[in-house]
């Protein structure tokens, strides 16, 4: 839908697909290993060299310098083929978002223009939550114009693999919290092994111990919070993209097996029970990439309450996500249970994908507040 209406898109979309078809698809079970298995560096590394980690970012930054509807192109594509890569990518341009928004874009130059590699122009976050909601157990200490941080942090999603990560902290003695650029090679960091989630395996994550760690703070003390729901209104547009993604690789996984599936001496499309499972993905597919394209313009265009459509979007498209993707196993039968094949993968990373920027219902709740005030 993006490519109708921005035609100079055109060549991220077939970026995306190409590097989803090529480095993807083919060894989505084995990527899902992890971290019981290998982790694809190469895939990453690749990833890296093609610009899919930069493609917000401004070009004076290193990025390729787009709006968010490149990479809600990139995330629909990836994620088609595996969501995990979609989870590097999103949690990478998060970090970058809240770092823009707190006017911090030499800092991101930095990063990017001594970055020898993948990893260490990655930068970990907590993508999975909403520091105002769940709180913070990091404290900084001021001392002079530098700051030390001292504590634990919860799954730091990229942590165990990034150079740098962006903590929320609270400095002591004021309110609020404030954002803290760490480098994860610092002697006073632990890192536990990574943890074992849902879904998104390859898009890992890791529990931090702090000690005396120093930390860079980004932007003004105590303004974390609204640097964050200025990132997160427009990061929730991608959060609808990765969603409508998985909607697309979970329907035509289960139209192709259809059409190979024999049973009943026919193949198993022609079965008009399965045709309307069918059609009914087919219409949830088509509505999704109108709830993301809609989505995406409303943020670039700056439309009244916009923030508003990127959310709704995401919470819509994170509830049918998960329903299409039952469909997409009951499609292939006992199949659609097994690792190989991609819907069982599908299923968990749908659910997964549902606390991006936080809790569903506190999602909610904060849209009809913003709706009231």
């Amino acid at each position: 839908m993006l490519t109708t209406i921005k035609c100079e898109l055109k060549s991220f979309e077939d970026l995306a697909h190409s590097f989803a078809v090529k480095e993807l698809a083919a060894n989505r079970e084995e990527h899902d290993r992890y971290p019981f298995g290998p982790f694809f560096d190469s895939v990453v590394t690749k990833a890296h060299e093609v610009g899919l980690l930069g493609a917000t970012l401004p070009e004076e930054c290193g990025g390729i310098g787009q709006d968010i509807s490149a990479l809600c192109i990139i995330l629909d594509h990836i994620c088609a083929a595996d969501a995990s890569l979609g989870g590097i990518i999103f949690t990478n341009a998060l970090s970058q978002e809240i770092i823009l928004a707190a006017g911090n874009k030499d800092l991101l130059a930095d990063i990017m223009g001594n970055a020898a590699d993948a990893r260490a122009a990655l930068i970990a976050c907590t993508s999975f939550a909403n520091p105002a909601e769940t709180g913070t157990t990091l404290e900084a200490v001021k001392i002079e114009d530098s700051y030390l941080l001292n504590g634990a942090i919860e799954y730091v999603v990229l942590g165990g693999l990034s150079g740098q990560a962006l903590v929320p902290a609270k400095i002591k003695g004021q309110e609020g919290y404030s954002y803290f650029l760490v480098n994860l090679s610092d002697r006073g960091i632990a890192k536990s092994q990574p943890v074992f989630s849902l879904g998104l395996h390859a898009c890992s994550a890791v529990d931090l111990k702090l000690v005396g760690v120093a930390g860079k703070i980004i932007g003004q003390e105590g303004a974390g919070a609204k640097y964050f729901n200025h990132a997160s209104d427009r990061m929730h547009a991608a959060v609808a993209a990765v969603q409508c993604g998985i909607m697309k690789g979970s329907f035509h996984e289960a139209l192709d097996y259809s059409q190979q599936r024999c049973q009943g001496g026919k193949e198993i499309i022609n079965w008009s029970g399965l045709r309307m499972i069918l059609g009914q993905m087919a219409v949830q597919v088509k509505i999704a990439e109108m709830v993301v394209s809609e989505a995406a313009m409303a943020v670039e265009n700056q439309e009244y309450q916009w923030n508003l459509y990127t959310r709704a979007a995401a919470l819509h498209l994170s509830e049918l996500a998960c329903k299409l993707t039952t469909d997409g196993i009951q499609c292939l039968g006992g199949n659609g249970y097994m690792k190989d094949y991609g819907q069982e993968k599908r299923f968990r990373d749908a659910k997964h994908v549902q606390a991006f920027l936080g809790l569903a219902p506190m999602k909610k709740l904060s849209i009809i507040k913003d709706m009231l005030a």
